[in-house]
């Protein structure tokens, strides 16, 4: 499991591995770093109809990326069957800042890891 402050609600907590198997395949085309260790996902929660609520956030409001985030999440979550319906909400609240970065990803962008 990555440590990257994501908050794990109801059904979600039981489907760790597979939801970030599929996060982390999910990339920042301007950055090159994926959505979990960019730290641009702060919870998922799952209910018990499968109704999927992921709160994330964006580097900043006008990033021209969400589109494409959106749909390749969308797509990646499609064959899940645990998952019967998917909500991205945008949150601006915490603000995302570099320290949301995981270590993995600072080592890729060649920031400082600690």
């Amino acid at each position: 499991m990555l440590d990257q402050g994501v908050t794990y609600k109801g059904q979600a907590a039981e489907h760790i591995p597979a939801l970030e198997e599929r996060l982390t395949t999910v990339f920042d085309p301007d950055i090159g770093i994926d959505v979990v260790n960019l730290g641009l996902i702060y919870e998922i929660d799952i209910n018990e109809e499968g109704i999927c609520d992921i709160d994330m956030t964006f580097t900043s409001p006008g990033c021209d990326c969400q589109d494409i985030i959106f749909t390749e999440i969308h797509e990646r979550f499609a064959d899940l069957d645990f998952i019967k319906k998917l909500n991205l909400n945008i949150v601006w609240t915490p603000s995302w800042n570099m320290t949301r970065i995981t270590r993995f990803g600072r080592i890729a962008l060649g920031i400082n890891p600690n």
